[in-house]
């Protein structure tokens, strides 16, 4: 692609950040140039995110029909699996595997439940209640 044929297509993020890319000048020597956004790559990021909101609203369900804890809704919204979170947490997976049962769930104690909301970023009132604060 030529320096001038570089995608411009306003996109959420083009008024935050621009993308480096290379495309060739003249001579046909690369270089960088920038790029406020690209139709393909917006279309394709916004049905990703169309996904992301669909398991994070059937994680909400789940935890709403008491078949999944909130730490399974917490999980999908934050974007982690058992790897990350046993991370964070310092818990085993079999441990957080066990966490999103519901009944095992309602037993934790006050400082288990503490570093699951440390991990997430809210409180443990929020951990309970399964309340969203936009960061």
């Amino acid at each position: 692609m030529k320096k001038e044929e570089i995608p411009q297509d306003l996109s959420a993020l083009g008024k935050i950040t621009k993308e480096v890319c290379y495309a060739t000048d003249n001579n046909g020597k690369y270089q960088t140039g920038l790029s406020s956004g690209w139709n393909v790559k917006i279309d394709a990021l916004d049905l990703a995110w169309s996904d992301i909101d669909k398991r994070i609203n059937a994680a909400k369900q789940r935890v709403l029909n008491n078949e999944a804890s909130p730490v399974y809704f917490f999980m999908e919204y934050r974007l982690m699996d058992l790897s990350l979170l046993a991370d964070y947490t310092g818990f085993w997976q079999w441990q957080i595997k066990r966490h999103l049962k519901p009944e095992v769930f309602k037993k934790l104690s006050a400082n288990q439940l503490q570093k699951y909301a440390e991990a997430f970023n809210i409180t443990v009132n929020d951990l309970q209640t399964l309340t969203v604060h936009e960061d």
